[in-house]
């Protein structure tokens, strides 16, 4: 193959009036229907994208500069191919790491090398080689970005990126570390830029029009508004991509992208999250329905360096006033799993039976706001409609504690902008990753080193880091367990749905994560653009 308790019925009664139909969760049971015969060969394709996530890249597409890269995996994918792509089987099982430009990709028995070995003859769009030079040229122009969704690696201080032959780079670790080929996928060391036209464009022109070797070719590129494609001539895999044209346009939310999908403007959308709407598509015979495989649930992060949640107790009220069996249920019909940790169904490692776990207890909670004198907090969220929906819910549920709740919502970059002045109180945010280790996992939200955590614990940081190290997968397993459940005693972040939106496309349109399930390699899928393709 290529490359809790439940709490009153008052409570569920006002919960409810903003309900939506049930509904499957998705699966093979999600309404995408098989393709019909091979793939063909031309055609266009419209693709919408929400600007509250993917449809936002304010910063351009160079892997080192984009700061909100592992949100735009279409552009990116699309642009650069990807060493390494993260595959299913159609019905979302059987998640893996394949090789894509690269042929190979090989951990050292003791973890602390990593072999990457590409395929002969890949050429960029501007006829340079894709080549152990370039790969090497990117790599340390990546790390030293302050690009949010480059790797974690822990390498050594000397030769830690080296080039073996032509076709050869070795990474080198400090520590073992098992996750690496994992971390691929969701990160800018997987987009491979054009080392000569970096260089001859610049970084300012670079990001507007970059050059890479993946199945499509930048013709225009308006930012957070609209991406044109067209096919590369020169791609490495011979007949693809199908699609002569793909043009990603950014939208202002579920609702007009399904008017658009209906008046014809598109021809696919990704990251469906309104639930009433996915009911309604769900009935549409004149569209496809892909409710992906979540990995990534919700959590309610807390905070802990300043503020409020410095105070335990404060930590613990939050747990004991939230009961998102009650959201689930009462919102959204059961439609979702409701996680104890940052693992989902979708992912490895899945379920940890978290230890202890602070269960939905509004006496308790309201006993604890009372010995605080009280607490107020700001709670925001990323503006979509699932996190709005959980986030309105939360503050009902909060205040029925007697806690005094502000609720905001925010644009990814403003959301960004957020953490990174550490001003925040509590953020509903999605903590998961096909692997934990990987994207916008566990350590991106927990870790002390992370802009995007409100925890500063060095036993937990260890926990992590062994995890991600560990070669033995049921060894991996019971790091994370002892780390699920320090979470959860040191009352860190009280975890929620585990959610993943729907890929809509009209009928006649098939592909991979598109028409089919990929686990979500953060909260979206990565759809495998050149292999999407139209009925003719």
């Amino acid at each position: 193959m290529k490359h809790r308790t439940m709490p009153s019925l008052v409570l569920a009664a006002a919960l409810a009036l903003s309900a939506c139909g049930g509904g499957n969760s998705g699966g093979s049971d999600s309404g995408a229907a098989a393709p019909t015969g091979e793939p063909q060969q031309g055609g266009e394709l419209t693709v919408l994208e929400d600007t509250a996530f993917t449809g936002s890249w304010p910063t351009g597409l160079d892997p080192a500069t984009n700061t909100t890269g592992g949100a735009n995996l279409p552009m990116m994918q699309s642009i650069y191919g990807g060493l390494f792509l993260l595959r299913s089987d159609d019905d979302g099982s059987n998640g893996r790491v394949e090789p894509n430009q690269a042929e190979s990709g090989e951990l050292s028995a003791d973890g602390l090398t990593f072999t990457v070995k590409l395929r002969d003859g890949i050429q960029f769009s501007d006829g340079t080689p894709l080549n152990a030079d370039a790969v090497v040229f990117n790599w340390q122009r990546d790390l030293d970005s302050a690009c949010t969704c480059k790797p974690t690696w822990p390498l050594a201080a000397e030769n830690g990126i080296t080039k073996v032959d032509d076709l050869t780079v070795k990474l080198t670790f400090s520590q073992p570390y098992a996750a690496v080929l994992a971390s691929f996928p969701t990160s800018n060391v997987n987009w491979i830029a054009s080392p000569a036209a970096v260089q001859q464009q610049g970084e300012d022109a670079f990001k507007i029009k970059p050059v890479g070797a993946g199945p499509f070719t930048v013709v225009d590129n308006q930012l957070s508004s609209k991406l044109t494609l067209q096919r590369n001539e020169n791609y490495f895999e011979e007949g693809q991509p199908y699609l002569d044209r793909l043009t990603f346009q950014s939208i202002g939310g579920d609702q007009p992208a399904y008017q658009a999908l209906q008046a014809g403007q598109a021809q696919a959308y990704e990251g469906l999250t309104t639930t009433p709407l996915l009911d309604q598509a769900q009935r549409n015979d004149q569209l496809q329905v892909t409710v992906q495989a979540a990995t990534s649930p919700y959590v309610i992060q807390l905070n802990t360096k300043s503020g409020p949640f410095t105070d335990p107790r404060a930590r613990e009220a939050i747990y004991r006033a939230t009961d998102f069996e009650a959201i689930n249920k009462g919102v959204f019909g059961g439609r979702y799993e409701v996680s104890q940790s940052f693992v989902a169904p979708g992912g490895k490692f899945y379920p940890l039976e978290v230890t202890d776990y602070p269960e939905y207890d509004l006496d308790r909670a309201k006993q604890l706001v009372q010995e605080l004198g009280g607490l107020t907090v700001t709670l925001g969220t990323i503006s979509n409609y699932v996190a709005t929906q959980i986030n309105t819910a939360l503050q009902t549920q909060w205040q029925e504690a007697g806690i005094d709740v502000t609720i905001q919502d925010y644009q990814l970059s403003n959301l960004v902008q957020q953490f990174n002045s550490g001003q925040w109180q509590a953020m509903l945010q999605t903590a998961g990753a096909w692997d934990p280790a990987s994207g916008v996992g566990v350590a991106f939200r927990f870790s002390s080193a992370s802009p995007f955590s409100g925890v500063a614990d060095p036993q937990l940081d260890q926990l992590l880091a062994q995890a991600a190290g560990t070669v033995d997968e049921g060894q991996r397993k019971q790091l994370y367990q002892q780390a699920a459940d320090l979470i959860a005693a040191d009352f860190y972040a009280p975890f929620g749905l585990a959610f993943a939106p729907a890929n809509l496309a009209v009928q006649g349109v098939h592909g991979p994560g598109l028409t089919t399930v990929i686990p979500a390699a953060l909260v979206n899928t990565q759809v495998i653009w050149d292999e999407v393709w139209r009925e003719q």
